[in-house]
């Protein structure tokens, strides 16, 4: 660390003083700096040294940071405080950050960084799923549970293995899903600054400020009470934004030693070294069916590129399989997965978190199988949905379905009797299902606290203030919170303002992820409104001669059969009865059923549904797939704003559509002679490929509504879910059109062209991986399902046959 000079205050307003802003005659206040950051040129690498003599002393340097400054790590989940703010021996992916300037522009900034001179020793690159098995050393991490394998797990619901002797048929099928980001219009920004009582306040593009702020006083060593932070309106995140972020720390650190303002925004290139995108999956499906459809048993094994930090990953790696099971009924499943370091960008959480992948091998090996069997796809998976109120294999508990409906209204409106298989060379169909939780059944670091809370504030005008942690990410969360206070006291939506995503002012909500805002949110609103609703009931009625329970709350007004008072004189008349007005709610999940290691991740309030019809063109000459129009139907469980849920619908299937046809976040060797670094084949929007405005096809969106009563007005999620089937859908429709399989994500026209050939000389028409490595998989934790007899806890292996 080099400290060049430092702001000082002046209150006279009589000398100028350099670095110092004059806001008027007796106030002086330091001007912003800006901050860049150096990154790795090396995948991996120890650092032997690193001088930055010569970029601090550079001209309108205030500040120069190394790893040295920061010898506290952090990491989103409490099992992974692997990374460090900036590398201080060893740097794991090209873009890992090990240095900052703090300057007075962010051109100077820049030319700082070039000034400074750093070593290398360089280590093996470890590159892929297959070399991260093989090469147990060098370990990108020390703390891995075997060589270069971050995570190992597995599961068995039932006798899997078993059922299968018992099966008539067994599908075993490979898939694979590329890697891909989430190209939010925003790039990653934050401001931190000091005040007058010597605390910190950082801005930020962030949707998770509150785990944010608990990792700033990691970091820092500063106490959280002394830790302001607020997220900013975000112009997209889509999970790219529920990590804490290197920048965020390193720009908090110089504002704290500075005492002036210190700004960061990194660039387009750096948000793709950021990443925290979608992990790339291989899988392998095994599951039984009898002859006329039915699901008995699966066994599914997936292998997780996790790039090079823990981030998300543990939770990453438990949703590649934990969900397998909310949406079609498996009498007996076993999950098997592995999560291996990469030296890339940490992979973690993308819209739908872990769950696209497998319900992409999943959806395409039930229409693989509906083939096999002679059976309607729509058929197949209505006959084994997942039954309202029940228990899955896994102990997951589903309270409202509504994808029998979804299912009904895509295959109606689609004309999907009439047209599948009957539409032409090129011209297809494909149908698929998905679901998805509504908030996550535990928080991030295990607590018996509340994960939502809302605090109401009325004012004798009658305006209501809602104070609340939740992030406003572009997903309307700001106008459901209004809309449900709203509701439940009877006023226009236009008479409560709405502070959010404040630690410093607001109660604590963990943060936008994981579909939990609106039921989560939602349900602690309705409380915090309930109770000053029985409050302002009370008052009135002493005016009114009416029992508080017979009033009702409409329309601004408060009253019954004619005798009515207005909201406002409401409120005055509880505030002389009460004083102040003001109320709390907080929400946290039920508790899940399941009781064994490992039960934590899947649990949800509520789970949505959905179901997607996809129509295809596809140019044999080209291989090139032209999308014309989609049908998608979502159980929302009870929309709140209908043109927001749609919005929500329709960018859910752009980004799957765009994920099933183009994008993916794929790497390079560089030459021998240019050091063989594994780097980004295409870190800019210029190269990366995502559909625009002009490649989205027409589409028809239903909302199916079946309340449920976990959710605020049987509110479901439907910010993620509805992506979920949208690759499958299109990778069914491509089959149906020209009859070739293409088992792995993006479905590019390369590997169309080649499917083709493949059936031309005679050959299994398929693209797709053709095996699955050895992986040291352990010993699975046994947990017997509740119709075998189970009570959610784990059973030793000799007292597993007793129960079964």
């Amino acid at each position: 660390m080099k400290v060049i000079g430092k702001a000082r205050r002046r209150v006279d307003g009589r000398a100028k003083v350099t670095g110092l802003t004059r806001f008027a005659d007796d106030l002086v206040l330091p001007r912003m700096l800006h901050m860049r950051l150096l990154r790795s040129p090396h995948p991996h690498a120890k650092i032997v040294s690193i001088d930055v003599s010569k970029a601090a002393s550079y001209p309108g340097v205030h500040l120069v940071l190394t790893g040295k400054d920061f010898p506290v790590t952090f990491g989103i989940l409490p099992v992974t405080q692997d990374e460090y703010p900036l590398a201080p021996e060893h740097v794991r992916y090209v873009g890992d950050p090990i240095a900052a300037v703090a300057a007075k522009d962010e051109q100077t900034a820049g030319e700082a960084l070039d000034l400074i001179e750093v070593k290398y020793e360089i280590l093996k690159t470890i590159s892929s799923l297959e070399e991260a098995l093989k090469n147990p050393e060098p370990r990108i991490h020390a703390y891995s549970e075997l060589g270069n394998i971050h995570r190992l797990q597995a599961f068995q619901f039932g006798d899997v293995e078993e059922t299968f002797k018992k099966s008539e048929l067994i599908f075993e099928d490979l898939f694979f899903y590329e890697g891909n980001t989430h190209l939010p219009i925003e790039q990653h920004a934050a401001v931190a600054q000091v005040d007058g009582e010597g605390k910190l306040t950082l801005w930020s593009s962030t949707q998770v400020p509150h785990y944010v702020h608990r990792s700033l006083a990691r970091v820092l060593q500063k106490p959280a009470s002394h830790i302001r932070v607020i997220a900013c309106p975000n112009g997209g995140g889509f999970g790219g934004k529920c990590d804490v972020c290197n920048h965020e720390m390193v720009v908090a650190k110089a504002a704290v030693m500075l005492g002036r303002p210190v700004k960061i925004c990194l660039n387009r290139e750096e948000v793709f070294y950021m990443h925290r995108g979608r992990h790339p999956v291989l899988m392998k499906f095994r599951t039984g069916v009898t002859k006329d459809g039915k699901l008995t048993g699966m066994h599914l094994q997936t292998l997780v590129d996790g790039g090079g930090y823990g981030s998300y990953g543990v939770a990453s790696t438990f949703y590649t399989g934990a969900l397998q099971t909310v949406t079609y009924h498996v009498p007996r499943y076993k999950f098997d997965a592995a999560r291996v370091f990469t030296n890339k960008p940490p992979c973690g959480p993308k819209r739908g978190h872990g769950t696209p992948q497998p319900r992409f091998g999943q959806e395409v090996q039930l229409d693989k199988i509906a083939e096999r069997l002679k059976i309607d796809p729509a058929e197949l998976r209505l006959k084994n949905l997942v039954k309202a109120n029940s228990l899955t294999a896994n102990w997951l508990k589903v309270g409202s379905i509504g994808l029998e409906e979804c299912i009904k209204q895509v295959v109606e409106r689609s004309q999907w009797k009439k047209r599948y298989r009957q539409m032409g060379p090129g011209k297809g169909l494909g149908l698929a299902c998905g679901s998805y939780l509504c908030g996550a059944g535990l928080p991030i670091y295990w607590n018996r606290m509340p994960q939502s809370g809302v605090q109401l504030l009325l004012d004798r005008s009658g305006q209501v203030t809602v104070f609340c942690g939740a992030t406003e990410i572009g997903q309307g969360s700001d106008d459901v919170l209004a809309a449900i206070v709203a509701e439940v006291l009877g006023i226009d939506p236009f008479e409560i303002r709405c502070i959010t995503g404040d630690t410093g002012m607001t109660p604590v909500d963990l943060g936008s992820y994981s579909s939990r805002v609106t039921v989560m949110m939602g349900n602690a609103a309705i409380q915090a409104a309930e109770k000053l609703k029985v409050m302002i009931a009370e008052a009135a009625s002493e005016q009114l001669g009416i029992a508080p329970g017979r009033l009702t709350f409409a329309n601004g007004r408060v009253g019954f059969e004619g005798k009515s008072l207005t909201f406002a004189e409401a409120v005055v008349m509880a505030e002389e009865k009460f004083g102040t007005l003001g109320s709390v709610g907080s929400y946290k999940p039920p508790r899940a059923p399941g009781r064994f290691k490992g039960a934590g991740v899947g649990p949800s309030p509520a789970y949505s549904y959905t179901a997607c019809v996809v129509e295809v063109d596809v140019d044999k000459t080209t291989g090139w797939i032209t999308v014309p129009k989609i049908w998608i139907a979502h159980d929302i469980g009870r929309t709140i704003n209908p043109v927001l849920a749609r919005g929500q619908v329709e960018g859910s299937v752009y980004m799957g559509l765009s994920e099933a046809l183009m994008e993916e976040q794929v790497f390079r060797r560089l030459p021998a002679k240019l050091s063989r670094a594994l780097v980004h084949k295409i870190p800019s929007l210029l190269e990366y490929k995502s559909i625009t405005s002009l490649e989205m096809p027409e589409m028809d969106t239903v909302l199916i509504e079946d309340p449920d009563p976990n959710g605020p007005f049987g509110a479901k999620e439907v910010g993620q879910g509805p992506l979920l089937p949208v690759p499958p859908a299109v990778a069914n429709a491509v089959y149906d059109a020209v009859g070739v399989r293409i088992d792995e994500i993006p479905i590019t026209p390369d590997k169309v062209l080649r499917a083709l050939e493949k059936k031309a000389k005679g050959e299994a028409p398929r693209v797709g991986p053709e095996r699955f490595p050895e992986v040291p998989y352990p010993q699975p934790l046994i947990v017997p399902p509740p119709w075998e007899g189970g009570d959610g806890n784990e059973v030793k292996r000799h007292d597993a046959a007793a129960v079964v």
